[in-house]
Formats: structure tokens, C-alpha cells, sequence
């Protein structure tokens, strides 16, 4: 049986918590009903319990809304200035609610989040996520967790109390002034069931005057599940595709096609009417997406013929493979597959050899050392040169990218030899 809280939208004043008013999906109700109790079972009507509690008002929709329209009616119906969207999977910690009205007060159009920390799905085991984090995404418009820079981490050390500007949410938590939330439109309402709420969300608040922020003194725990546990018409993927591009149509001008190139695919999938929310965008008078990269994601590496994000390095059929791991891990080669993943890398125009916010890095200034994925900083030991003839050139001294102790070793940087070819390297973009 299909069981899902569509939204929560917890009312706040200031100084205390108000009314929490949840929309949940209509055909719920009669699935209940439907399923024959067991001998001495009682069934409670969904949300019955909740309606208990003092100051919560559960509404209920007379048919299957979705995330984004359940949260809207949610929000129509609540009555006080501020509003603290939760998913129903979730774990309030200890004062998580003063530090966010403080910012939302202090200025209305910040948005502001918790750090959202894990809970298992398998064990229910409350376990802290770094501080050191914030959302993002790559070109396939995927959200994902990203580190802060090294510059940042340090500034963090000295107050690790402080705000922290993220160009994107994940969605699920966050609170907002009320009547910004009116004025910048709500949700997208013409999105269906769940995701790319949060893209469109997150750029239409950069974009339009506002900003996003997580604030540390805040942690809320939070389920994440490994399948969604409830159906989505027309398949998961297409209501994503459908979703994501209307988010990409309104808010990323001409850098929408760098979505369409590394999802492909989502060109043949309809998004609808996108005139309201175009007059929108016009009458809130926001800024266009080179503004948001340059002011907001500067990060975000942008695709050019040198390669960029879909990218791979090739030596023959092999290629540039993150083998999994992850920050100080080395890299080796693997079988190209050339669907991105461990294998997608960027050479900016910079030098830098990216994999998503990671760095190729030369740890030690030597021959022989091998090579290790660090924060992208910009610091001297991750700049290369990709030369003619293949070679990757460390911009300092005279090593190379080698793969020669891959098997034993990782990817060192050994001296240049413009006749080894286990030095010469492809950039190939996997979406031409």
C-alpha cells in the first residue's frame, strides 16, 4: 500500500511554532479503506493522529496532487508570516528551528536549510552529515552534494556558526517568509508527482533577488530511502525529464542545450505551457542564467571543445576512471563505457582536470608520484596543459599524466616522453 505525506508545511512565528498543515494525496484514503483488516486490527484514518496534536490541521486532497500542488495548498492554508516545509521523513535535532526564523527574519528573501543529517532507512541510526557541505548540480541537472572550497573551509574554522551560500537545495527542508514565497510564485504547479521542484526553486531565488543558505546550527535527520515508494505515471524518468525541463525552458536561457546534450533523450519529452511562468520571470524582472553562474555557480565548469562535464580521456579503449573513490583517492584506467559517471572528466580552460568538484592533483612536486583527486582550489599542483600529441603536462615541471603503474600504483605523473604511449590522451565528449 502505497504510503506518502506529500508535504508538510509547519506555520511559524517568530518566537514560536505555529500550525503544521499537511496535504496528502487523496487516493490514500480509499486504499485503507480497501485493505481487509486483519482480526482486531483497528485502522485509523491517515493522519488521524496528527490531527491530535495541538495547532495541526491535516488537509486532505480529493485526488493524487503530487509534491509540488499538495505544498502549495499546504501553504495557501497556513496563517502565519513564515513558512518551514518538511518532508514526512524526517527527525527535527535539538533547537533546529531559532536559527532559520533568525535569518528569514533578519532579511525575508533568504531561504535557508538545515545540514540534513542521515537517518537509516534500514536501522533508524541518527548519523551527523559534514558541515563542510552544500548543493549543486552537474549538466544533466542531477542534484548533488558538494564540498566547500578549501578557502572556505578555513573561513568556516574560524565560525563554523556562520551561513553557508549554497546554489542549490535539495528540496525537502527548507523555510521561507511567506509572503516572498507568494511573490516569487509558489511551485511550479504544472510539475507532476516529484523532482525538479528544487532546480526550478533554487534558480528562480538566485535569479530573482533572493538567497539560499544552510545554516549550521540547524539539523533536521532525514530518511533517505532507496526507492520511492509510490508510482509515478508515465514512469519515474519521464516525469523528471518532464519536470527538469521546464525548470531548464524558464530559468537557463541559452544554457539549456548543455542539458539537452548530456540528456539527450529529455528533447522528446513534452513540458507544457511555460507562459506563466516566462511572465513571471519577466514581471519579478530576474536575471538570466550568466549571471547566476557567474555570481552564484561560478564552479560549474561550462562545456567547450576542450571537454567539459559528459567528457572522458581516452588511451585507446580505456579510459580515465575514478575506480569510486572519492576525495585523496587515486584514479586508474577502466574499459571506456561512455556514459559519463566515474569516467566523466573536464579540462577547463583553467588547466584544471575536473570530476565534478574534484581535482586531478600532484600531491608531491616529483616524478613518480601518483596522482589523487583533492578539492578544486585552483592552487598551482592541479594545473595541466593538454599538449598536441596527447600529452597532459603538469604547468609546473616536467611530468606528465602517465598510466603505465596503473595496475599497482594509479595514475602517476612521470617525465614527459612524447613517444610513450601510455602518456598520450583523448578528450572525447561523450555527447558528440
Amino acid at each position: 500500500m502505497e504510503k506518502r505525506l506529500a508535504a508538510n508545511v509547519r506555520d511559524n512565528h517568530v518566537s514560536q511554532r505555529g500550525a503544521i498543515d499537511a496535504a496528502q494525496n487523496g487516493r490514500q484514503r480509499s486504499e485503507q479503506k480497501s485493505r481487509a483488516p486483519d482480526k482486531g486490527d483497528y485502522i485509523a484514518e491517515d493522519g488521524e493522529e496528527l490531527s491530535r496534536i495541538h495547532k495541526v490541521r491535516v488537509i486532505r486532497n480529493e485526488k493524487r496532487e503530487g509534491l509540488m500542488r499538495s505544498r502549495v495548498r499546504g501553504a495557501d492554508a497556513a496563517t502565519a508570516s513564515v513558512l518551514t516545509f518538511l518532508d514526512s521523513h524526517c527527525e527535527c535535532n535539538a533547537d533546529w528551528l531559532e536559527p532559520l526564523l533568525e535569518r528569514v527574519a533578519e532579511d525575508p528573501t533568504r531561504v535557508v536549510c538545515p545540514v540534513i543529517d542521515v537517518i537509516s532507512m534500514d536501522t533508524f541510526q541518527y548519523i551527523g552529515a559534514s558541515a563542510d557541505l552544500r548543493g549543486g548540480f552537474d549538466w544533466s541537472l542531477v542534484f548533488k552534494w558538494e564540498y566547500l572550497s578549501q578557502t572556505e573551509r578555513q573561513a568556516r574554522q574560524k565560525d563554523p556558526t556562520q551561513a553557508i551560500r549554497t546554489p542549490m537545495i535539495a528540496g525537502g527542508l527548507f523555510v521561507i517568509n511567506k509572503a516572498y514565497f507568494e511573490k516569487l510564485g509558489k511551485y511550479d504547479t504544472q510539475m507532476d508527482v516529484w523532482g525538479g521542484e528544487n532546480l526550478e526553486i533554487s534558480f528562480r531565488v538566485w535569479q530573482c533577488g533572493g538567497s539560499l543558505e544552510i545554516i549550521p546550527c540547524s539539523r533536521v535527520g532525514h530518511v533517505f530511502r532507496k526507492r520511492h515508494p509510490y508510482s509515478f505515471p508515465g514512469g519515474s524518468g519521464n516525469v523528471f525529464a518532464r519536470n527538469t525541463r521546464r525548470a531548464a525552458e524558464v530559468w537557463m536561457d541559452d544554457y539549456k542545450q548543455f542539458y539537452y546534450n548530456a540528456v539527450p533523450l529529455a528533447r522528446n519529452i513534452p513540458y507544457g505551457n511555460i507562459q506563466d511562468r516566462m511572465e513571471l520571470k519577466r514581471k519579478l524582472h530576474c536575471k538570466p542564467f550568466s549571471w547566476y553562474l557567474k555570481n552564484v555557480y561560478p564552479e560549474l565548469v561550462i562545456p567547450t571543445s576542450e571537454g567539459g562535464p559528459g567528457g572522458s580521456l581516452k588511451q585507446g579503449t580505456a579510459c580515465l576512471d575514478s575506480m569510486g573513490h572519492l576525495l585523496d583517492g587515486n584514479v586508474g584506467l577502466y574499459p571506456c563505457h561512455d556514459t559519463g559517471g566515474n569516467q566523466e572528466w573536464g579540462l577547463t580552460k583553467d588547466g584544471l582536470i575536473k570530476h565534478h568538484d574534484l581535482c586531478l592533483t600532484l600531491p608531491v612536486y616529483a616524478k613518480g608520484t601518483t596522482l589523487l583527486m583533492q578539492i578544486c582550489d585552483g592552487s598551482e599542483n592541479q594545473k595541466w596543459r593538454h599538449l598536441e600529441g596527447g600529452l597532459i603536462r603538469h604547468s609546473r615541471i616536467p611530468v606528465c599524466v602517465d598510466s603505465r603503474y596503473h595496475a599497482q600504483r594509479g595514475i602517476t605523473a612521470e617525465k614527459c616522453d612524447s613517444n610513450a604511449e601510455t602518456q598520450r590522451w583523448h578528450l572525447y565528449n561523450n555527447n558528440h
